[in-house]
């Protein structure tokens, strides 16, 4: 993009912000996002690029509340022990099997998913310490916060549990909310997304409104205009060791995009921009 309008002397109307940021993705907690719009109190609007399919617009901000859970008990020999104390990876496995059977409902969607595992010292030891990682989404905070509390209230049940299996109370648990990232939604028939759709409309693509939990998160939960689009290229198995990108034609990805954004900016001599100028917002107090 800055290469074309730099080389092309394309003049813009409104200021043009771009930003390759950083906590995206996994314990990140998009603090890149989350820092650009807590310095700059004017940005207008957001339009950010992912890997995405032709005519992808991107249009609800998914939220999500990520805890780390760690299982602490005395420990003990598998042998010597047994019976005497309980296990930090049992009960955690107690608060797993019960997790697996939360219901959540279809729409909004709502999910969850025990990311990650780890504890124990030795094969022989009947473990001191076990912890988990917990993600939990929502494309409504209602249904968050509904599943997230029956998710909290099922690893305290399995701690109880573990506890009462062996007679004992010296099992404990602790949570910690490692990540939140706010939800949001741009409406469909905002300009920005109007600005989207014709340029999909002028490359011939059709466009198809998703949601999804993306940098454009933080933007959509100040009540900025935002939206995600692809900027090129076609890609699958997202979050998997197959994840792939096809780059043949990308051009025409980056294309289609910056189209849309000259058409919110304007383009000196040509357009007005299509994006309203928006008072800058209060600084939050930190």
């Amino acid at each position: 993009w800055l290469k074309v309008l730099n080389d092309n002397k394309v003049q813009t109307v409104g200021d043009l912000l771009f930003v390759g940021n950083v906590g995206e993705e996994e314990l990140g907690n998009l603090r890149g996002m989350k820092k650009i719009f807590a310095d700059h109190l004017d940005i207008d609007g957001m339009v950010g690029l992912e890997p995405a399919p032709d005519g992808a617009v991107l249009v609800l901000g998914t939220g999500s509340h990520r805890y780390e859970v760690t299982f602490k008990g005395p420990g003990g020999h598998s042998y010597g022990a047994f019976g005497q104390v309980p296990s930090a990876i049992h009960g955690m496995g107690r608060a797993i099997a019960k997790i697996a059977d939360v219901k959540t409902p279809s729409f909004p969607k709502t999910t969850f998913t025990v990311g990650t595992v780890g504890g124990g010292t030795s094969v022989n030891t009947i473990a001191p310490d076990a912890r988990m990682a917990i993600d939990i989404r929502s494309d409504e905070m209602q249904p968050l916060l509904d599943t997230e509390k029956k998710i909290l209230a099922a690893i305290n049940e399995a701690v109880v549990e573990e506890n009462k299996r062996w007679g004992v109370d010296t099992l404990s648990v602790s949570t910690r909310l490692i990540g939140d990232r706010p939800g949001g939604r741009t409406p469909s028939d905002s300009v920005i997304v109007e600005a989207a759709v014709r340029s999909n409309t002028a490359f011939g693509h059709k466009t198809l409104m998703s949601g999804a939990s993306t940098d454009a998160n933080v933007p959509m939960s100040l009540g900025i205009p935002a939206i995600i689009i692809g900027g090129g290229g076609k890609t699958g198995g997202f979050h998997a060791l197959s994840e792939w990108i096809d780059l043949t034609d990308a051009w025409k990805g980056a294309q289609n995009s910056l189209v849309t954004v000259l058409g919110l900016v304007g383009v000196s001599g040509v357009s007005e921009p299509l994006l309203v100028k928006r008072p800058p917002r209060a600084q939050t107090a930190k």
